[in-house]
């Protein structure tokens, strides 16, 4: 009999795409079928829209040890036996519904992505985006997200350490939640999420199976949902204590001569975990569901299978060596039990109670459809970009005030307020906190750091979803250069609006070019990423958030720079651009633009070869022991860049050189490929120097000096005044 529309509309499956599956079964699907239908084929889990845009990412490097998409997170090699696991990932319509458990199980979900690599999780990071923040509800899901985030890391004892956040209209209805894991890996031990051999079997670990989560993935995640809908019963419920003992059981069980796989039991539950690791085995697989452990009465097959209950993982063992897992698990005082056998064929085939449910074959269930986006630019963007930057008018007010109120704009301001509630020292390996550019963290046992970040500017990426998503990786890049490091590889979490449409569909292609001609550029690799679709509420949708995770190698923690001005009559330089001011195009999708102005208009540009050369001298400059600070020159303009480096480092600065007519371009425009260094006038010929060997321009801008920021004779403030308006700027969005 034919399935209502009403079912369809619960699993995220199209008419179409039902009779597609009876078209590969030869017949209807049986219910449990169907629910694993929608669950692999969801947006969330089977890409139909993006993975075809994904195959043509960068993904090519010779430190690379796990390619993106063959395992849970893709793994780059540092040398000396060590790799690093990393991987970002949304955790968006939970977050929306349930802010706390959303963040929190977000965080759970990526932890276990990396473990399950056989790494140890050693840093977080979150990217977040919410509404305006003078709105009550995204103060809600603000406090929510940001305790959800700070309570899970922190009673895991992983170290959240970086990120960044952004608000705009854009989110009103739906925040964006990201997270993003690092681990090590040493000695080369890379874990794998299949099995070796027909007769394996697979045991499901940790904490008993629920009701919670069903239909997260094809349901909650895979489709736009309305603000007064009830979706609370599809999102998650986590525990942070369950799984730091998970993490350490898991670990000690790879050491285990039996264990040759682990695979995380995220969206979609067992159903997508237990039939992609027979995927990537190549085998079928039998599953005896009335052995998972429950924590609710009365679960049907259904229910089982499409459970999201956290803190759950799946383990393949060879015949034989269980009886040491489940000594093991007993130790930890965990459950283990075998509810599977991978054997010969292409089925998996369920039973419960001894019946057979039903024998589906594997490459049928994860074989999604594969759509093709086919959209041209849209008229109304294209007149966005065509907005004549020079009709704005200056700003009715002079420019301390101007200054003041762009410091303490909500998306410039000090995130310590969200940061704090971070335990970001734990594990005791963070060199670089929180505030930064970027974080660095030592690798005890070697002399080498990482460097790790987030960033994307939305907005720019609004008004061109290309160059933006370049920007993105630029900047993602730039933060990483700034501390010393060398970027080696890239995350990307993509979050967009409803795929089937004309304008995301353009987004979607144009970001996905965009950042990979930036990761071309920069010859650096995406190892690993995640898609989140169908960002919208009420018929609007989120901006264009390709959201980049960076990672960056130093061969030495010791040598790194850090943001803030360090010593008096220090020279401030800056670099990557052939003009010390901004031109009135770089106002285009600027802070300033819309702070000021209310407008989000123009055409964003990035010079990538100059970005590239730049971040070069940046890095070979710290390197030498030349700079005593560095720092990105991105959101708010320079203006905003050198007051960060005043007030971080508790020095003043001059600036000599004179403002332009068009003093809010010069001061607040955000034109790319620049970083501001300061150092001793006697290593400024050797800086010079190596400048000028790679073509980048190098222009001294002023002097580290005094107790207040000064710009000529147009502007003096206080150091007091401006540090008062940055650090309390974002006290708005963090009250109740």
């Amino acid at each position: 009999m034919t399935v209502s529309q009403q079912t369809l509309d619960e699993i995220a499956l199209s008419r179409t795409e039902y009779e597609m599956i009876i078209d590969r079964l030869g017949r209807e699907p049986a219910p449990l079928e169907l629910g694993l239908f929608g669950a692999l084929w969801s947006e969330h889990c089977g890409y139909k829209h993006t993975k075809a845009l994904l195959r043509t990412l960068p993904s090519s490097s010779k430190r690379l040890l796990v390619a993106p998409g063959a395992e849970n997170a893709g793994v780059i090699d540092l040398g000396d036996g060590l790799a690093i696991a990393m991987k970002i990932e949304s955790h968006n319509h939970p977050s929306a519904v349930e802010p706390f458990e959303g963040a929190a199980t977000g965080v759970g979900g990526i932890i276990r992505d990396i473990f399950a690599m056989g790494a140890r999780p050693i840093a977080l990071l979150n990217s977040l985006r919410f509404g305006q923040p003078d709105n009550a509800r995204t103060r809600y899901l603000l406090n929510g997200v940001i305790g959800g985030i700070s309570s899970y890391g922190n009673c895991i004892g992983i170290p959240d350490v970086g990120g960044e956040i952004f608000f705009s209209d854009s989110y009103n209805g739906n925040p964006l939640v990201n997270a993003m894991c690092v681990g090590l890996i040493e000695n080369g031990k890379v874990a794998s999420a299949s099995a070796r051999e027909a007769g394996d079997l697979l045991l499901l670990v940790g904490a008993d199976t629920g009701r919670d989560g069903i239909h997260g993935a094809s349901g909650l995640a895979s489709k736009g949902f309305e603000e007064e809908a009830e979706m609370r019963s599809a999102v998650q419920v986590g525990n942070p204590f369950l799984e730091k003992v998970l993490i350490e059981a898991c670990m000690e069980a790879l050491e285990l001569p039996g264990v040759v796989g682990l695979q995380d039991c995220g969206a979609a539950g067992i159903t997508s975990a237990a039939i992609e690791m027979a995927e990537r085995s190549g085998m079928g697989l039998k599953l005896f569901i009335d052995r998972v452990p429950r924590r609710e009465k009365g679960m049907t097959p259904y229910e089982v299978m499409l459970s999201e209950s956290q803190e759950r993982m799946l383990i393949a063992v060879t015949p034989g060596g269980e009886t040491q897992v489940f000594e093991l698990f007993d130790r930890w005082d965990l459950d283990a039990s075998v509810i599977g056998k991978f054997e010969l064929g292409s089925n998996v085939k369920i039973y419960d109670e001894g019946e057979q449910v039903c024998s589906t074959p594997v490459i049928t269930l994860t074989d999604s459809p594969e759509y093709k986006l086919t959209s041209s630019k849209p008229a109304w963007l294209d007149a966005l970009q065509k907005v004549n930057m020079n009709a704005i008018p200056m700003p009715n007010m002079p420019p301390i005030k101007v200054m003041l109120k762009m410091l303490g704009s909500p998306n410039i301001a000090s995130r310590f307020p969200i940061y704090q509630q971070y335990d970001y020292h734990v594990q005791t390996n963070t060199v670089i906190e929180p505030g930064g550019d970027a974080a660095v963290l030592r690798l005890k046992g070697s002399k080498k750091g990482i460097a790790i970040s987030t960033d994307c500017n939305s907005r720019i990426c609004y008004l061109d979803p290309s160059i933006g998503a370049s920007i993105a990786v630029a900047e993602a890049c730039r933060n990483i250069s700034v501390t010393g490091a060398a970027p080696i590889a890239l995350t990307d979490g993509l979050n967009f609006g409803n795929p089937e449409t004309p304008d995301v569909q353009y987004q979607l292609t144009e970001s996905i070019a965009g950042i990979t001609r930036a990761a071309d550029a920069f010859n650096i690799p995406i190892v690993s990423g995640n898609a989140s679709m169908y960002n919208e509420s009420l018929g609007s949708a989120i901006f264009p958030t390709p959201i980049i995770g960076s990672l960056g190698l130093l061969e030495d923690a010791e040598i790194h720079a850090t943001v803030g001005f360090k010593s008096q009559e220090d020279i401030i330089v800056l670099i990557g651009t052939d003009s010390c001011w901004d031109e009135i195009n770089d106002i285009a999708g600027s802070e300033y633009l819309e702070l000021i102005h209310g407008k989000v208009e123009g055409q964003p540009r990035l010079d990538l070869d100059l970005e590239v050369r730049a971040q070069e001298v940046c890095r070979k400059a710290i390197k030498a022991g030349l700079v005593t600070s560095a720092h990105d020159v991105s959101d708010g303009g320079i203006a905003v860049a050198i007051a960060e480096c005043s007030i971080i480092g508790g020095i003043g600065a001059v600036i000599t050189k004179a403002l332009p007519k068009r003093w809010d371009a010069g001061m607040f425009g955000e034109s790319q490929s620049r970083i501001l260094l300061s150092l001793d006038n006697k290593n400024i010929d050797q800086l010079e120097s190596i400048a000028l060997s790679h073509n980048v321009p190098m222009t001294i801008i002023g002097f580290v000096k005094g107790d207040s920021l000064e710009f000529g004779d147009s502007l003096s403030i206080p150091l007091t005044v401006a540090s008062e308006a940055w650090q309390n700027g974002f006290n708005l969005a963090t009250s109740e």
